[in-house]
């Protein structure tokens, strides 16, 4: 009986090609949340005004709600606002990263663009541990939406 070895990146990539419209963009969002907890931290900020700068006004708007639960001070929903306020978040910036990288993901989505181009971007970014563990989240999804779930 032969014995196949894959990298996790690969086997996340075959994953995602396998399952349905609702685990694929679950996969795709915990891919995107994986790759900002490997970001390095002085990169964090150049990375957050990356995101902001495709959002459009409802997300920046959601992402001014989200800031002003943090009680920072009164949130604007402006571009220029949330970088110039992304350092005061502290501890919580890698969560401004994600939800802001998860808005302009759902944008991407939503206007057609590929899994296997999300994929391409971010999955070389990983660290190898980081990767196996999205591996491991990626096989739940697959028997999930295996097990019948409607997509």
């Amino acid at each position: 009986m032969p014995l196949c070895f894959i990298e996790p990146t690969q086997a996340i990539r075959v994953m995602a090609e396998s399952v349905g419209r609702e685990a694929r963009r679950q996969l795709l969002g915990e891919v995107v949340r994986a790759w900002v907890d490997d970001i390095p931290e002085d990169e964090l900020a150049s990375h957050y005004a990356k995101a902001l700068a495709d959002l459009d006004e409802d997300d920046l708007s959601l992402l001014a709600a989200w800031h002003a639960s943090l009680d920072v001070g009164q949130p604007v929903a402006s571009r220029e606002f949330l970088v110039q306020a992304f350092a005061g978040l502290g501890e919580h910036r890698r969560e401004a990263l994600k939800i802001a990288a998860g808005f302009r993901g759902e944008e991407a989505f939503e206007a057609g663009a590929s899994e296997e181009s999300a994929l391409d971007t971010v999955l070389p970014w990983l660290s190898a541990g980081r990767a196996e563990e999205l591996a491991a989240e990626a096989l739940e999804l697959y028997v999930w939406d295996r097990m019948g779930n409607e997509n």
